[in-house]
């Protein structure tokens, strides 16, 4: 189906295709000096001494849990409200992810009082997800973990650009991990990077995202060395310099893109303010935010009331999407009387609506009519 309002569309320009024509010509296509620059400008956009830019942030998830130490026997405390590379990573190290509640239909983060809840002894981790890119309770959580002699990962796929107190999301927990996929809000198609404060995690990152080599292609190609050993049982997680020249004209994009979202997420929130049937989570964050999604809630009617509005939509040309689905009702994370009460209510009244740099004021409008048309009309 074609949409006129579509859920997102790429903020790039003829900037990014001569960066990636650069690339070329250079005739250095794979890892190299263009991703090392990018690894470089993320750190000092985040202010984190190590980048390690991946392959995907799924990638990140999984290298992070690996070089904190995390594997069998372990419990992971995660989201379920979640894509479910989140949780996937979890089990790549033969750990066991133990799912934890959302605060409420207004917060869609992480329940710190339900995460205490669930820590046993077995719990080495907890894996935090910034929905939306809306930060979680850091603050809480951190002494919680401190508490609890847990490590902390942030999964910040969707807040590239968010402060809480000072930091930027991505740097507080032990290791963060982000994504730069098709929709994210910088991106290179397939792309994500692992930031931390600590250089020897960052330093078996690397090790292990080019299959545990001591040395790169890119150093023996320029000389600098002529043998390698393999040292640790490692991966093919590397960026290429074509999406790391992307990246680098994508990262001047990023503050005109945020603020340009944020207006776009406040006019949202005022016009759809007054339709009763709708809940905005995140309207009272007292943060800043990366603006990645337009969540809203329909109050009453679940997934068949959720799936009338977006069929409504589509019908009038409007793409929408949801975000997520609960990953602990998947076959393969079932589990006999498993509830999590906020997550599966969230996950089946949820839409998420258009929201993307090129997305025009009149077009929010054009949304949120339609959506009040659709409430007033279709009892």
């Amino acid at each position: 189906m074609s949409y006129q309002i579509p859920l997102f569309d790429l903020h790039m320009d003829a900037a990014e295709e001569e960066a990636v024509l650069e690339t070329l010509r250079s005739k250095w296509i794979s890892m190299g000096g263009r991703t090392a620059q990018f690894e470089e400008t993320f750190a000092a956009h985040l202010d984190v001494p190590c980048v390690v830019a991946l392959s995907s942030c799924t990638a990140a998830l999984h290298l992070a849990l690996r070089v904190l130490g995390i594997g069998e026997g372990d419990d992971v405390l995660v989201p379920s409200l979640t894509f479910v590379a989140t949780v996937n990573a979890v089990r790549y190290v033969g750990a066991k992810p133990v799912f934890v509640d959302i605060s409420g239909p207004t917060d869609l983060t992480i329940d710190t009082a339900d995460l205490e809840r669930k820590i046993t002894s077995r719990a080495k981790a907890v894996i935090v997800m910034h929905y939306g890119g809306f930060p979680a309770e850091m603050d809480k959580i951190m002494a919680i973990a401190s508490e609890h002699g847990l490590k902390v990962v942030e999964d910040a796929a969707h807040a590239p650009a968010t402060d809480f107190g000072g930091r930027a999301l991505g740097t507080i927990g032990h290791i963060g991990c982000f994504s730069f996929f098709s929709n994210k809000n910088i991106t290179c198609a397939e792309g994500g990077a692992l930031a931390t404060a600590d250089e020897e995690l960052a330093k078996k990152a690397r090790l292990l995202r080019c299959h545990g080599m001591t040395t790169l292609s890119y150093e023996r190609a320029k000389g600098h060395a002529t043998r390698y050993d393999v040292v640790d049982l490692g991966y093919n997680y590397r960026l290429d310099d074509i999406r790391g020249s992307m990246l680098l004209v994508q990262m001047k994009k990023l503050k005109q893109d945020t603020h340009r979202r944020r207006l776009l997420w406040k006019q949202y929130c005022d016009e759809l303010a007054t339709v009763e049937e709708l809940i905005l989570p995140f309207h009272d964050c007292p943060h800043p935010s990366s603006c990645h999604i337009m969540p809203v809630l329909v109050r009453e009617g679940g997934e068949e009331r959720r799936d009338q509005l977006r069929e409504f939509l589509a019908s009038k040309g409007i793409q929408t999407s949801v975000h997520y689905p609960a990953a602990h009702k998947f076959s393969i994370y079932r589990q006999e009387g498993m509830a999590l009460p906020h997550t599966e209510f969230a996950a089946d009244s949820e839409v998420t609506l258009p929201l993307f740099y090129g997305l025009s004021d009149c077009q929010v409008t054009t949304v949120t009519d339609t959506i009040k048309d659709f409430f007033c009309n279709h009892v």
